[in-house]
């Protein structure tokens, strides 16, 4: 069973950094990886990082490359994702998300319609 519990949201002003957690049950990280994906009041929900489970690759959106950077703690079934240099318009819920091992969605940064597959979110925003 699928299971992904972001933390570590909250508010913070311009240029701040925040670090996000996802928890992920042991039997989701062995047949998934996690991607991280956020969703604005009135936008569509934008995939921004992914870790690739078995070679380690990291992908990035381009409005966050050189900025956010994900990372794993297996010891601890959790994933990472820290952003630095924070801007008002990274205002958004960010949600982890599991991505099938063996597709193309986590180079893709596509994350799955079906609600099982993801986290409830945490809120981020960024005050100017």
């Amino acid at each position: 069973q699928i299971q992904l519990v972001e933390s570590g949201g909250g508010l913070v002003q311009s240029g701040g950094s925040l670090r996000l957690s996802c928890l992920a049950s042991r039997w989701t990280l062995d047949y998934y990886h996690v991607g991280w994906f956020r969703q604005a009041p009135g936008k569509e929900r934008e995939g921004i990082s992914c870790i690739d489970s078995i070679t380690g690759q990291t992908y990035y959106a381009d409005s966050v490359k050189g900025r956010f950077t994900i990372s794993r703690d297996y010891a601890e079934n959790t994933h990472y994702l820290q952003m630095n240099n924070l801007r008002p318009a990274d205002t958004a819920v960010y949600y982890c998300a599991a991505l099938p091992k063996y597709g193309t969605e986590c180079q893709r940064l596509k994350g799955l319609n079906d609600n099982k597959y993801w986290g409830q979110g945490t809120q981020v925003t960024v005050s100017s």
